[in-house]
């Protein structure tokens, strides 16, 4: 393994100033490097050894024999995937019918939204219609003088009122009993694996 620090030659340590105590402080830096060369001389053995242990347990599962133990934790990692990647392949599958369960619900949902904003224009001119016609009746009244075709206006425009909302508590009710058919089709089911 090359050394990072190249050791400095004899030469250098002649050339310098003659001092002892500068001549101490290269022999304790000298130490330092030595022993940091050592440190990475140990590290590159053990990982050494790291890979001759990897070497031969591959060249174990070539042909050679295999600790049982390892062996036997191996076929339970094995299975323990299996199992996992089964249940992962069935939760994928659930939520894909989810989703697509869901899909429909909101289409049918959106539908049944703009059925009811249509019913709701629908009823808004009708109340403007019959809120004219009251006020048309009320000017009558104060004149004295009965239109029959102005309550017979205000009572179409009433009456269709009623028929709209008439609809859309039927819409409201269908919408109930769509949501309640799983519901009861499960209970149903559930009844009959208990006989």
């Amino acid at each position: 393994m090359p050394l990072d620090d190249p050791a400095p030659s004899s030469t250098d340590y002649t050339v310098m100033t003659g001092s002892k105590g500068h001549k101490v402080g290269q022999l304790q830096d000298l130490e330092q490097r030595i022993a940091a060369a050592f440190a990475r001389i140990s590290a590159g053995v053990e990982a050494m050894a790291g890979q001759d242990a990897a070497v031969r347990v591959a060249a174990g599962s070539s042909g050679s024999t295999i600790d049982p133990n390892l062996q036997a934790m191996l076929d339970i990692e094995r299975v323990a995937t299996a199992r996992l990647n089964e249940r992962l392949g069935d939760l994928r599958h659930q939520a894909t019918q989810t989703e697509l369960a869901l899909q429909e619900q909101v289409v049918t949902l959106t539908r049944h939204l703009d059925a009811q904003g249509l019913d709701v224009q629908r009823l808004s001119g009708i109340v403007a219609q019959l809120r004219e016609d009251l006020r048309r009746l009320r000017e009558a009244a104060v004149q004295g003088v009965v239109d029959p075709g102005l309550i017979n206006r205000a009572m179409m425009a009433e009456l269709d009122a009623l028929r709209i909302a008439r609809a859309a508590e039927t819409t409201e009710m269908t919408d109930i009993l769509h949501a309640l058919l799983p519901i009861l089709d499960a209970e149903e089911a559930r009844a009959h694996a208990r006989t």
